[in-house]
C-alpha cells in the first residue's frame, strides 16, 4: 500500500504525532479557534465506519504545527483565515462557523474551495510575480493540507489507509502487468 503522504513527510508526521500524544495542551489556538479547526477538519475527513479527523486529534496536530513549525507570517495567515471564516458566516448566516448548521458549514467550505480555484486560475494566467511560491497561499488550502497530513500520520489514520511501517510480505522482483511485460522476440 502506498501512503497518501510521501515517506519523509510521513516519518516527520509520525514523530509529531508522538508530541501530540504527550501534550494535550493547546499553545496557539484559543478554544474558539480550536472548535473551528476541529469542525472544519471533521468536515474534510468525517467519521464514517472509520475514525474521522476529530478521533485522530487533527486539531492538536494543527496546533503543534502552528506553534513549532510555521513561520510567523504563515501562522498569521492561518489564524486570519479562521477569523475570516467566522466573518463570512456572520455575514451570510448571522453566526460564527461553529454555530452554523452542517449544510451552512459545507457551503462555506465549498466557497473557500472556489476561492482557491480562482487563485490558481489567476496564477496560471500569469498574473502573479514569478518569485511567489507556486502553492496557493489561501487559508483553506493550508487547512486541507494540515488535515490530511495530520490524519494520515495519526495512528487511527495510518490504520485506515493501510500504512504498514514494516510490510507483512515482500513480493521481490515480480513482473508488471501491461504491454511491455510480455515476451520479447
Amino acid at each position: 500500500m502506498s501512503s497518501a503522504v510521501p515517506g519523509e513527510l510521513w516519518a516527520v508526521g509520525r514523530q509529531l504525532q508522538t508530541q501530540v500524544a504527550k501534550n494535550a495542551t493547546l499553545r496557539t489556538l484559543n478554544p474558539h479557534q480550536n472548535a473551528t479547526v476541529t469542525a472544519i477538519a471533521e468536515l474534510i475527513i468525517p467519521q464514517t465506519d472509520t475514525p474521522g479527523a476529530t478521533a485522530a486529534r487533527v486539531n492538536e496536530f494543527i496546533d503543534l504545527i502552528l506553534t513549532d513549525w510555521y513561520a510567523p507570517e504563515e501562522k498569521h495567515r492561518f489564524l486570519a483565515g479562521l477569523k475570516n471564516a467566522d466573518s463570512r458566516c456572520r455575514g451570510l448566516y448571522g453566526k460564527d462557523f461553529v454555530d452554523c448548521s452542517a449544510d451552512q458549514q459545507a457551503k462555506l467550505l465549498t466557497e473557500l474551495d472556489e476561492d482557491i480555484a480562482a487563485e490558481l486560475k489567476l496564477r496560471r494566467a500569469g498574473t502573479h510575480h514569478h518569485n511567489e511560491e507556486q502553492k496557493p497561499q489561501h487559508f483553506f488550502y493550508m487547512m486541507k493540507q494540515l488535515t490530511v497530513v495530520g490524519y494520515c500520520t495519526s495512528e487511527a489514520g495510518a490504520q485506515v489507509i493501510g500504512y504498514e511501517v514494516i510490510p507483512s510480505e515482500h513480493g521481490g522482483c515480480m513482473p508488471t502487468a501491461g504491454p511491455s511485460s510480455g515476451n520479447r522476440s
